[in-house]
C-alpha cells in the first residue's frame, strides 16, 4: 500500500533486465496468494536473484510438527494449525531479511497481516482462478481442496479470499504466458519503488 496515495501498488514490466544487478534488501519480503499461486517458485528464483534466503512458512511448520500440513490439519484442525502458522510467520520476521513464502491462508488473518505489515512487505502474486486449477488440479497435497467438486471449491475459496489479498502492499499480475523470470523481474521493479525495502547495491 502505497503510504501517500492510500493505493495498492501495481508493478509494470519495462523491460529493463535486473539479471546481472546487485542488490540490498532491507526487509523481509513475503510472498502471499492463493495455493498455486506461484508463491514459492518466484519466491526461490527473488531470493536467488537478489543472493538472500528463502524460506517456506508450510516447510517450517512441517519441520516443526514432524508432520504434512495435510496431517496436521486431519488431526490437529486449522485452528491448530494457523496458531503454529502465527508463531512460524512471527519468528522467521523477525530474522535477516530474506525471501518468506506463505501459505494460501496465512494473509487471511488480521494478525498476520499485521506483522507481516509491521515487519516485511507483502507481495500479492495475483493469479486468476483457470490458471490457479492448472497448476493445482493434478496435486494431492491441498487440504482445503479434497472436496466433492474442488475446481468449484477452489473458485470459492478464490472469491472469499481476493479481498484479503487486496490488502497487501505490492500486487503483481501473474498469467499463463508469462515466465519465471518474467514475473521475478516484475516483482522486483515494483519493490525497487520501494528503498525502504530494496535498492540497487553500489
Amino acid at each position: 500500500m502505497d503510504e501517500m496515495t492510500g493505493q495498492q501498488s501495481h508493478s509494470q514490466h519495462n523491460g529493463a533486465s535486473t539479471k546481472e544487478a546487485r542488490f540490498a534488501l532491507h526487509r523481509t519480503v513475503v510472498m502471499v496468494g492463493m495455493m498455486g499461486s506461484g508463491k514459492t517458485a518466484i519466491g526461490r528464483a527473488l531470493a536467488n536473484r537478489l543472493n538472500t534466503e528463502f524460506l517456506d512458512s508450510d516447510a517450517e511448520i512441517e519441520t516443526a510438527a514432524a508432520a504434512s500440513i495435510a496431517e496436521i490439519f486431519a488431526r490437529d484442525g486449522e485452528a491448530f494449525f494457523r496458531d503454529r502458522e502465527f508463531e512460524v510467520i512471527g519468528r522467521l520476521l523477525s530474522g535477516e531479511p530474506c525471501i518468506l513464502s506463505t501459505g494460501g491462508g496465512a494473509f487471511l488473518s488480521e494478525r498476520n497481516r499485521r506483522q507481516i505489515h509491521d515487519k516485511g512487505i507483502s507481495v500479492w502474486l495475483d493469479a486468476d482462478v483457470d490458471l490457479l486449477w492448472e497448476r493445482v488440479k493434478h496435486k494431492d497435497t491441498r487440504p482445503l481442496l479434497k472436496t466433492e467438486n474442488p475446481r468449484q471449491t477452489l473458485r470459492d475459496l478464490f472469491e472469499a479470499r481476493v479481498p484479503f489479498y487486496r490488502q497487501a502492499d505490492i500486487a503483481v499480475l501473474t498469467r499463463a504466458g508469462y515466465s519465471i523470470e518474467k514475473t521475478t523481474d516484475k516483482v522486483i521493479e515494483a519493490l525497487l519503488a520501494r528503498p525502504d525495502v530494496l535498492e540497487r547495491a553500489e
